[in-house]
C-alpha cells in the first residue's frame, strides 16, 4: 500500500523546519541578497537542527537514519525559506551523504562522526567545471595513479564555502570514469580562487578551486579501489536540487496567490479575474506534480531500485517549474514584480540558476 503521509519522525523534522525557515530564513533572506553574505550565526544555528547528523545512523556517531524522502521533505522547507541559506547548509551535506552512501567502511568510520558534533563541519564538494557543454561524466579534472596514490589536476568552480572549507570531495576522471576524492583544504597544489558573482543566490559563497598537481594518498579515493557508482550519486544530487526548486516555486506560488487576493483593482480583488486565476491554478497543479515526482525518485533511492531515469525526468521537470511558477508571480504582481522592494524578482532570480547547481546538494 502506498502512503503520502510523513512517518512520525519526518513529521516532526518538517515542522521543525518550516518554522526556522519561517521565523529566522525569511527574516533575512533580502538583506542577506543585498549585502551578498548570510549572517555570520546562520550556519551555525541550521546546524544546530541536526540537519546532517538526524541522517547518519547511530553506528557512525549519527542519530537518525539515511533517507532521500527524508531528504527532500527537509529541502523543499529551507529552500522556501531562502535558497542559498539552504544551499549553504546543504554543502556539508553534498559530503558527508557522499560518505555513506559510497564510502568504504573505514572512511564512514573515520569522516562521518564529525557531523554528528556540536561544531558546524565546513565540508564542500566540488564536480562542476567552468567550460561550455559542462559533462559531470566526461570531466577534464584528471585523476592520475602515480602507484601509491593519485595526482589530481583541473579547475572547479561554484564551489561553496570553499573559502573557509576543511574537507573537499573533488570530482575528478580516472581512466573516463567520473570518481570522487577526498582532499583536505590544506593540501599542497590546492587553492581557492576569487569569490564567483551570480545572478542568483548572491548571499552563497561560491568560489573556483584549482588543482595543481594536488597528490592525496591511495585511501582518499572514495570507495576504495573499486571506486563509486557515479551514477547513483548524481541522482541522489538531482533529486535534492529538485526538492529545492519545489521549495522556491513554492514559496513564489505563495506570495502570488497572497497578492492575487488582497490587490484590487476596479473594485474587485486581480484573483477574481481568469487569467490570473488560470494562472494560479496551472501554477500549483505544476508544483504538486513535481513534488510527486520527487518523492518516487527519493522512495526509489531509498528502495535500492534503479532511478537514472526518474531522477533524470524529475530534474527536468522541476528545473521548468520552478522557473514557470517565478516568472508567472512575477507576471501576478505585475509592475511590483520587477522592483525589489517585493521577492519575487529575487526568486526569479534564484530559479534560472537550477539547471547549472550539478552536485550542490544531495540527499
Amino acid at each position: 500500500m502506498i502512503s503520502f503521509s510523513p512517518s512520525e519522525e519526518q513529521a516532526l523534522i518538517v515542522d521543525t523546519l518550516k518554522r526556522f525557515a519561517k521565523d529566522r530564513l525569511r527574516s533575512i533572506f533580502r538583506e542577506a541578497d543585498e549585502n551578498g553574505e548570510l549572517p555570520a550565526d546562520l550556519l551555525n544555528k541550521g546546524w544546530e537542527l541536526g540537519l546532517v547528523g538526524s541522517s547518519i545512523p547511530e553506528q557512525y556517531g549519527g542519530f537518525g537514519e539515511f533517507s532521500a524522502v527524508t531528504g527532500a521533505l527537509a529541502l523543499e522547507e529551507l529552500a522556501w525559506g531562502d535558497l542559498a541559506s539552504a544551499l549553504a547548509l546543504s554543502a556539508p551535506a553534498s559530503f558527508a551523504f557522499a560518505v555513506l552512501a559510497a564510502g568504504t567502511e573505514a572512511q564512514r568510520e573515520a569522516l562521518l562522526p564529525q557531523f554528528s558534533e556540536e561544531r558546524f563541519v565546513n565540508a564542500t564538494s566540488a564536480l562542476i567545471e567552468p567550460r561550455l557543454q559542462f559533462n559531470p561524466r566526461k570531466l577534464q579534472t584528471t585523476a592520475t595513479s602515480d602507484g601509491d596514490g593519485y595526482v589530481l589536476n583541473g579547475v572547479k568552480s561554484y564551489v561553496p564555502l570553499a573559502s573557509s572549507a576543511e574537507h573537499f570531495l573533488i570530482y575528478a576522471a580516472e581512466d573516463g570514469q567520473t570518481q570522487a576524492f577526498i582532499v583536505p583544504a590544506k593540501t599542497a597544489g590546492l587553492s581557492v580562487g576569487e569569490r564567483e558573482k551570480l545572478m542568483g543566490v548572491r548571499a552563497l559563497e561560491v568560489a573556483r578551486v584549482t588543482l595543481d598537481n594536488v597528490k592525496v594518498a591511495a585511501d582518499a579515493k572514495l570507495g576504495g579501489e573499486a571506486g563509486i557508482d557515479f551514477g547513483r550519486l548524481y541522482a541522489r544530487s538531482q533529486v535534492a536540487l529538485s526538492a529545492l526548486a519545489i521549495g522556491v516555486a513554492r514559496g513564489a506560488y505563495e506570495y502570488a496567490l497572497d497578492y492575487a487576493r488582497n490587490r484590487q483593482t476596479f473594485g474587485e480583488a486581480i484573483g477574481q479575474r481568469q487569467s490570473i486565476a488560470f494562472m494560479l491554478a496551472e501554477m500549483l497543479v505544476e508544483i504538486d506534480g513535481a513534488r510527486l515526482m520527487v518523492w518516487e525518485a527519493a522512495w526509489k533511492l531509498d528502495n535500492n531500485q534503479e532511478v537514472t531515469r526518474d531522477a533524470l525526468m524529475t530534474k527536468h521537470n522541476a528545473d521548468k517549474t520552478v522557473l514557470m511558477v517565478c516568472d508567472r508571480a512575477l507576471q501576478i504582481l505585475g509592475g511590483h514584480g520587477y522592483i525589489r522592494e517585493f521577492p519575487v524578482e529575487l526568486w526569479l532570480r534564484n530559479a534560472r540558476g537550477f539547471t547549472t547547481f550539478d552536485g550542490l546538494a544531495m540527499v
